[in-house]
């Protein structure tokens, strides 16, 4: 058994455009293999990653404190303090958390930590391959990177 507690994990800033949150990785102190989770913090106005799904691993959200929206394929959905949802290993699975009340959005993102990932970025028209270590991974990758949707080639090309 490992164990932590979040006051000794230090917050990773991520900012770009209107994401930007704050993230303390909890699984990757605790040297977790199979599940991912992390503790964010989405300030008010913010949105966190870009609205996306995976193919390979189903994620979960847990609403710890504050209100704010889940943008799914459906729309905008509302989420509040003590709201658990789960978001499917599928296109059904899309979301982007954003935060439009006046408090501190905070939450926790579970996942499964299953490899090789392609994480699909539909309104950027562009896909993210993951091989060696999944998405929010820690260990070395074989191969990764972000391609444009429409970059397709022949088999024989």
């Amino acid at each position: 058994m490992e164990k932590v507690n979040e006051s000794a994990i230090d917050w990773t800033v991520y900012k770009r455009e209107e994401a930007t949150f704050r993230r303390k990785e909890l699984s990757s102190a605790v040297d977790a293999d199979d599940l991912g989770c992390s503790l964010y913090e989405l300030p008010p106005g913010q949105r966190s990653w870009p609205y996306h799904y995976h193919t390979a691993n189903e994620e979960a959200i847990y609403v710890l404190a504050g209100d704010g929206q889940l943008r799914t394929e459906d729309g905008l959905e509302p989420l509040s303090a003590g709201d658990f949802v789960t978001l499917p290993a599928n296109e059904s699975g899309g979301h982007r958390l954003v935060n439009d009340g006046d408090e501190p959005l905070r939450y926790l993102a579970m996942s499964t930590m299953n490899e090789p990932d392609v994480t699909i970025y539909p309104e950027m028209d562009k896909f993210g391959v993951f091989v060696g270590s999944p998405p929010g991974g820690r260990d070395e990758r074989s191969f990764h990177g972000y391609y444009d949707i429409d970059d397709a080639v022949g088999y024989w090309d």
